[in-house]
């Protein structure tokens, strides 16, 4: 599921950056259980929030993509 791939991407960029969730989520202006969602993979990131992942993590949103199989 490409959901789960940007979900677990998504959640190693946020501890490596040392964010909690709660800390993240709020930075992203989603719920917990928003972000939740994404990093288990049951929900797709919109567009609005990789942007706003990207620019909270100062990444770039392809280094946030799951690799091309």
């Amino acid at each position: 599921m490409e959901a789960d791939k940007w979900g677990r991407r998504i959640r190693a960029f946020r501890k490596l950056k040392g964010y909690t969730q709660d800390s993240f989520s709020k930075e992203l202006g989603v719920s917990v259980s928003v972000l939740g969602e994404i990093e288990r993979g049951n929900r797709m990131p919109p567009a609005d929030i990789l942007r706003k992942a990207s620019q909270v993590l100062r990444v770039s949103i392809e280094d946030i993509a799951p690799p091309e199989e």
